[in-house]
């Protein structure tokens, strides 16, 4: 079954089961594929956006919710940021399992390995096999100075 299809059957179920928080999450995922479609559409891509693309969206809006419920954390406005956690949950129910920073050390030397990488230069061409290959999985935010880090050496 692809994304699509978990996240549309979670949608009917979260709508019989008459959970509003669940329900308003997965219609904000929902706009955000549909929305994505239309600029793939203009773009000239027929069948919208795939798995890959849509867990690219479900990872920028999980960021996007971290950053809103510390923003919302400092100003004092627990509840909403206990809001922006709960959708958060939601969100990561789609994702695949995030990679712990061991994880991540070794993904990031097999590819440099891999990629035959040796200096700064190559930094673009790992990071793109590393999204390729881990997108949802890892926060790029982070691995990118892990990266530098290691063609540095």
């Amino acid at each position: 079954m692809s994304l699509r299809n978990k996240i549309n059957s979670a949608l009917k179920e979260a709508m019989k089961e008459k959970a509003q928080l669940r329900l308003s999450t997965l219609r904000l995922i929902t706009a955000a594929i549909k929305d994505r479609d239309i600029s793939a559409r203009a773009e000239g891509l027929e069948e919208g956006v795939d798995d890959a693309e849509i867990l690219g969206i479900l990872g920028k809006m999980t960021r996007q919710r971290q950053e809103s419920a510390k923003t919302y954390e400092e100003a004092g406005r627990l509840d909403l940021s206990e809001r922006e956690l709960s959708e958060i949950e939601v969100i990561e129910y789609f994702l695949p399992r995030q990679l712990n920073s061991d994880e991540i050390e070794i993904e990031v030397t097999k590819v440099i390995d891999e990629q035959g990488a040796s200096s700064i230069r190559d930094m673009g061409r790992v990071m793109a096999c590393l999204k390729e290959r881990f997108t949802g999985q890892m926060d790029f935010g982070s691995v990118g100075p892990i990266v530098k880090r290691k063609l540095s050496n």
